[in-house]
């Protein structure tokens, strides 16, 4: 059973991050089940830090535009929206 309030498709929320910080990092939501959210984000020039591994911010960026958008799945979009506040991430290893 769902636990959204909102259904979207895929194709669609992807068009949501034209000219904002989803576009420019590559990021892309390839999945929503009953109760959650997939998303990719390139390991690439856009991302990687200088030593050649993914930037952690933009792991951050990635973990956040996740949440943010399943948290305004859960509400109704008429009267609420929701946005991160406070963010907190341990990067166990590095990706190439």
């Amino acid at each position: 059973m769902p636990i959204w309030k909102n259904t979207v498709d895929v194709a669609r929320i992807n068009t949501f991050g034209a000219n904002t910080l989803l576009d420019s990092l590559g990021i892309k939501f390839t999945e929503i089940g009953d109760d959650f959210v997939r998303g990719t984000l390139p390991v690439d020039a856009r991302t990687r830090q200088p030593y050649g591994l993914l930037h952690g911010g933009a792991s951050v960026a990635l973990a956040e535009t996740l949440g943010s958008f399943a948290g305004g799945l859960c509400v109704d979009a008429q009267r609420e929206i929701v946005v991160g506040i406070e963010i907190n991430a341990n990067h166990v290893r590095g990706v190439r």
